[in-house]
């Protein structure tokens, strides 16, 4: 089935001899693929054909549905960014309404795109639903690895050449569940030790006997990851970073194949404040007099917001393609304190691709922004 990525252009195209009109009629919706056409219409497009040739462009009116967000679980439906579209055609040959076309039933719309050498309509149907081979995380943190739940078959986990455990993944009709995020996770949101004590409702006490006991004994064991999709095997490298002197940041973001895709940050970090603010004069004058320590330059509002500056530590070249997807990504989070996690833009809008010809070492710097205002002002 037809597979749909809304943030590139999504074209339909119909041709027929001596054609006047057409119409295309759309049903957009979750759940599970409709087995017959239901009547149910979401949009209803008419064009005159030019050349007796009409186009539709429908990824903008899909897009409208998609819900994507993260709250830190990554299976939740009612933040879906994954959805079904239903359509058919009506020509008209001559200025004569025919009988509608066959309906397209099930083509499946994911909040992905396609570069301009994918040409029109991409599809990407791997069942990998990330770019890089290698892998970075820190050594105490799960693994998320997001598949195509209907192009891919199998999942496995090895640790030293030892199989930890093999996924097997089934199709699926429901829109909610084609992507599925393999893990290696014990527990749901949990992203390290600490998180895990936090999750079942105790109290973490920090020590250095226990960082070196972590250190030591990684509670995530896994190096290698062979993927089974309609592309082939793909073996995924998994490097485990031990970083014992600064807080790793977890990035959350919306790939190119409408996925969530971690990606940790392991240097040095730089958080800013920036205000704004609006100011009048006040009249402070009180019968000809006034007080010295009162404001003559008032505060009519004033806020703020917070940027980060993160380095990535050193990554491989091929993971190039994963940071240019972050900087197009609008949909951003970071995991910033115990548990929070916040969504932020990217504030940096350039973005090198670096060799380790050219530059050796391969560190990535991006400046986010935390996408609130610092003081609450919800209204």
């Amino acid at each position: 089935m037809a597979k749909i990525n809304v943030r590139s252009p999504y074209f339909i195209n119909v041709a027929a001899t001596s054609l006047t009109k057409a119409k295309l009629e759309l049903y957009v919706y979750t759940g599970t693929v409709s087995g017959s056409w239901t009547g149910t219409i979401t949009y209803t497009l008419t064009s005159t054909a030019i050349d007796a040739v009409v186009t539709f462009e429908i990824s903008e009116l899909i897009r409208d549905y998609l819900t994507t967000g993260f709250d830190g679980e990554y299976n939740t439906s009612s933040l879906y960014s994954t959805i079904n579209v239903d359509y058919r055609i009506t020509k008209w040959i001559s200025d004569v309404e025919q009988s509608p076309d066959t309906p397209v039933l099930g083509a499946r719309a994911f909040d992905g795109y396609g570069y301009f050498e994918d040409g029109a309509n991409p599809q990407l149907l791997q069942g990998l639903l990330i770019s890089n081979d290698t892998i970075l995380k820190p050594d105490d943190s799960p693994l998320r690895i997001p598949v195509d739940a209907n192009n891919t078959t199998s999942v496995a986990f090895f640790s030293g050449g030892v199989e930890i455990y093999t996924d097997m993944v089934a199709d699926v009709t429901d829109s909610d569940d084609w992507v599925e995020y393999i893990t290696n996770e014990s527990q749901a949101g949990a992203d390290g030790y600490e998180d895990r004590v936090l999750e079942d409702g105790g109290t973490f006490e920090d020590n250095s006997c226990l960082q070196n006991l972590l250190r030591e004994n990684g509670l995530y064991p896994v190096d290698t990851v062979y993927v089974d999709g309609t592309e082939g095997v793909t073996v995924l490298s998994v490097k485990n970073i031990e970083e014992c002197l600064r807080t790793p940041y977890k990035v959350v973001f919306v790939n190119k194949y409408g996925a969530l895709q971690d990606l940790w940050f392991f240097k040095k970090s730089k958080l800013s404040l920036n205000t704004t603010q609006e100011k009048f004069k006040k009249n402070i004058i009180s019968s000809g007099s006034y007080n010295t320590y009162n404001h003559q330059d008032k505060v009519l509002t004033k806020n703020g917001k917070q940027k980060l500056v993160l380095n990535s530590g050193f990554y491989p070249e091929s993971n190039n393609d994963v940071f240019k997807e972050l900087m197009l990504s609008e949909m951003v989070w970071i995991e910033y304190g115990a548990n929070n996690n916040l969504p932020i833009t990217i504030a940096s809008s350039s973005f090198d691709y670096k060799t380790i010809i050219n530059d050796k070492l391969i560190n990535h710097t991006i400046e986010i922004e935390f996408a609130f205002d610092t003081i609450n002002n919800i209204r």
